[in-house]
């Protein structure tokens, strides 16, 4: 029986090589030149760190710039409120990576309304589609791209 997968994944890869084009970039960069002001990876988090609050909008803008650039999707994105002292800022930007359970059930009410002859169900962070022809399951995936989410969708491991 026909079946593929929708995930939302990151290449953690592209997201390094982005975060790290962005610091070279404050590096480089004249109003940046002895802030101190700096962009770390750890895990699925950036933490931007600047002088002043409006140091870090730019950063986030040039963050933003290069990861889009890289092929990641920016809905993936999760911006934290800024933590703002006499000396320092600093912002966490958080990377989300999977389907949640709430983002799930509603792909498999979305695919369920739709009254194609395909069937949807939750497996962990993905929602796997069956159907008995490939057309049906084309048409999901048509469906699915068409529907605005707050998360970028992957469809992968089509099988026939």
């Amino acid at each position: 029986m026909p079946s593929f997968d929708v995930v939302s994944e990151l290449n953690a890869h592209e997201v390094a090589n982005g975060v790290d084009q962005a610091n070279r970039e404050i590096a480089q960069r004249f109003d940046f030149k002895d802030t101190g002001a700096s962009f770390t990876l750890e895990g699925l988090s950036v933490t931007l760190r600047a002088q002043v609050d409006f140091q870090l909008k730019q950063m986030l803008e040039i963050l933003k710039l290069r990861l889009g650039r890289r092929g990641i999707d920016l809905k993936c994105l999760q911006l934290q409120d800024p933590e703002i002292t006499l000396s320092s800022a600093r912002q966490q930007v958080l990377l989300r990576q999977g389907i949640d359970a709430e983002t799930a059930k509603k792909i498999t009410r979305l695919i369920k309304d739709s009254k194609l002859k395909v069937q949807g169900s939750t497996q962990g962070e993905k929602v796997r589609v069956t159907g008995k022809q490939r057309d049906d399951l084309q048409a999901a995936i048509q469906l699915l791209r068409a529907v605005p989410l707050d998360l970028p969708l992957q469809f992968n491991n089509f099988r026939d």
